[in-house]
């Protein structure tokens, strides 16, 4: 068995996520199966380095699959681009070792949040930006996003009621910039929980339209209540830029 590495984007406007289902066959792993099965003349199971949720993008997503016979990369990249939908593209594929897993083997992630922030439309972008006019406090916000630095219980920004695993993670990098009319938002960790990186952007947005004191951060860190965060910003903002490995 050849194992292999490729990096994947796609727009998830149109997916129901990440996660391979039953009932349906349009997820992006769905289709990444049914592409390699098809090419392979047997079942070859995808593995992500992670989830994302219905509707939300990736740039970076990084999987792995193996295949009995011995194909070229360049033929696999090529056979899944051409049977993939447009809205999936595989950017790479090469060999990798025969222990090599996307998900098992990642050590951390960064994700991207789009916010326009302007009265103006953005006629051609709309679909993968949050539309919020209301002007944005970037510098509170900066604020607000550095003291989510370094290793935390990160309860309060996950959606699951009942965690049954550690709920702490570590962020290496929270940045806010403006680009224009644009808020983006960069965030990467070791880790993340369900809907942990759109929770921490809704509480940087409460932040920066003035409805929420950043100075009350540590205490939503130490409290780990859900009801206390921030609200749960739309996927369409959400990208999956990059994931890392030794």
């Amino acid at each position: 068995m050849a194992v292999y590495k490729a990096i994947v984007e796609y727009d998830g406007t149109r997916y129901r996520g990440w996660q391979n289902q039953k009932d349906t066959g349009n997820t992006i792993q769905g289709k990444l199966m049914a592409v390699l099965t098809r090419l392979a003349g047997q079942q070859v199971e995808v593995h992500g380095s992670g989830r994302t949720d219905a509707g939300v993008h990736a740039r970076g997503q990084v999987i792995s699959f193996s295949l009995e016979q011995g194909y070229e990369p360049e033929e696999i990249l090529h056979y899944m681009n051409h049977y993939l939908p447009d809205d999936i593209g595989v950017i790479s594929v090469e060999r990798a070792s025969g222990r090599f897993h996307a998900r098992l083997n990642a050590r951390a992630k960064t994700y991207v949040y789009r916010i326009w922030n302007s009265r103006l439309p953005n006629v051609f972008e709309r679909r993968w930006m949050y539309i919020l006019e209301e002007p944005l406090d970037v510098e509170a916000m900066q604020q607000a996003a550095d003291q989510f630095l370094g290793t935390h219980d990160f309860a309060a920004f996950c959606s699951v009621k009942k965690k049954k695993k550690s709920t702490v993670r570590t962020i290496y990098e929270f940045s806010v910039e403006r680009l224009g009319g644009e808020v983006r938002i960069r965030i990467t960790g070791d880790g993340f929980l369900y809907h942990m990186v759109r929770i921490l952007v809704g509480t940087l947005v409460e932040v920066g339209l003035k409805v929420r004191d950043s100075g009350g951060i540590p205490e939503l860190l130490d409290q780990g209540l859900r009801a206390d965060s921030g609200m749960t910003v739309p996927a369409k903002g959400l990208i999956l830029w990059e994931v890392y490995y030794r």
